[in-house]
């Protein structure tokens, strides 16, 4: 038992490591510095340094690795339990959920079978591979961003769901690592999410072309999904404000409205909930741009959940209260998370 629990351990400390050089995480070394470029011109450019901080303004070298990583912020408390968090869920992931994810493969066989039922059998529409590989890549982008806008929206408006969720909005300073502060509970919704998104495109492709289907991918990612990450993802979960412009954001979410989601303020709740495309948050209601935000001028977001919420002062409470939250919420019936939402109308 003791040598299974070390190959386990030993495992996954690997593959926390591997998270560096697999392009399907965030924290990859290429996304990684293509954050890194893309934060030169802002820094350089747009950041405006406190002269009532600092000894001068002018922009250098070091002055830009202090932009980068100010302690304040690496080394806070809410920090801290983000890299706590990406290393103890590894483990709870390995050890509880890994075998009880929904798989992809019967999925895909069923929504095939079911589009046949429905429509009857059809001849492949084309036998061009390259036609058949661009179709299904697009296809399972669009609908890997459509399923996570769902989960997301309903991780929002499910006050059980919320209880869960509000562990990542917990965080009162952005870093790359804040993608992995996530209750286990919602990163096994996320990893069903994924089985099945990836068992419909596949169906559909399965149904409309047949089984020579393959991804157009970039060291393993979808290319999309690689192209939108090099564009400054890790700043999605930064202090660095980078924004498109409107017209680009309203075709994909900029890191600086991913930012906007996880401010304090009431205007900013439940908004810019997309992943990758705007575009659902457009038919929503829910899209709000980086431009109502005047950075220019000063202003600036603070993180957090809002609304009177004490957050998740320690580590352990990460992965206790939700559970405590939901009890409560049971035991005294209460419908909606009232404290939160109520405030964007007082």
């Amino acid at each position: 038992m003791f040598e299974q629990l070390l190959t386990i351990l030993n495992s996954n400390l690997y593959a926390l490591v591997g998270y560096l050089s697999d392009a399907n995480q965030r924290i990859y070394y290429g996304y990684l510095l293509s954050t890194l470029v893309l934060t030169i011109p802002v820094y350089f450019f747009y950041h405006h340094v406190d002269s009532s901080k600092n000894h001068t303004s002018k922009k250098t070298a070091a002055g830009f690795i202090g932009f980068l990583f100010p302690k304040r912020i690496w080394l806070a408390k809410s920090a801290k339990h983000d890299y706590g968090l990406w290393i103890i869920n590894r483990f709870i992931r390995a050890l509880i959920f890994a075998p009880i994810i929904v798989a992809m493969v019967p999925i895909a066989i069923g929504f095939s079978d079911w589009l046949s039922s429905w429509f009857g059998d059809i001849s492949p529409l084309t036998k061009d591979r390259s036609t058949i590989i661009f179709f299904f890549t697009l296809l399972l982008f669009i609908i890997d961003d459509l399923t996570r806008f769902i989960l997301h929206f309903l991780l929002h408006k499910v006050p059980i769901l919320w209880d869960f969720h509000k562990v990542h909005h917990s965080a009162t300073v952005l870093t790359p690592f804040t993608i992995y502060r996530s209750h286990p509970i919602e990163s096994y919704f996320y990893a069903c999410r994924m089985a099945i998104a990836q068992g419909i495109a596949v169906g559909i492709a399965y149904y409309l072309f047949g089984p020579r289907i393959s991804m157009m991918d970039i060291a393993g990612a979808n290319i999309f999904v690689f192209l939108f990450n090099l564009m400054g993802a890790n700043l999605r979960h930064s202090h660095v404000w980078l924004s498109w412009g409107n017209k680009l954001e309203n075709l994909f979410i900029s890191p600086a409205q991913h930012q906007i989601h996880h401010s304090d303020n009431p205007l900013h709740f439940d908004k810019n909930l997309g992943s990758a495309l705007a575009i659902w948050d457009k038919l929503f209601g829910t899209l709000v741009k980086a431009s109502t935000i005047n950075y220019k001028a000063g202003e600036r977001l603070q993180f957090g959940v809002g609304g009177g919420d004490k957050g998740h002062p320690r580590l352990i409470d990460l992965y206790l209260l939700p559970f405590k939250q939901n009890f409560e919420r049971i035991r005294n019936r209460l419908p909606t998370q009232l404290t939160r939402t109520k405030m964007k109308h007082e």
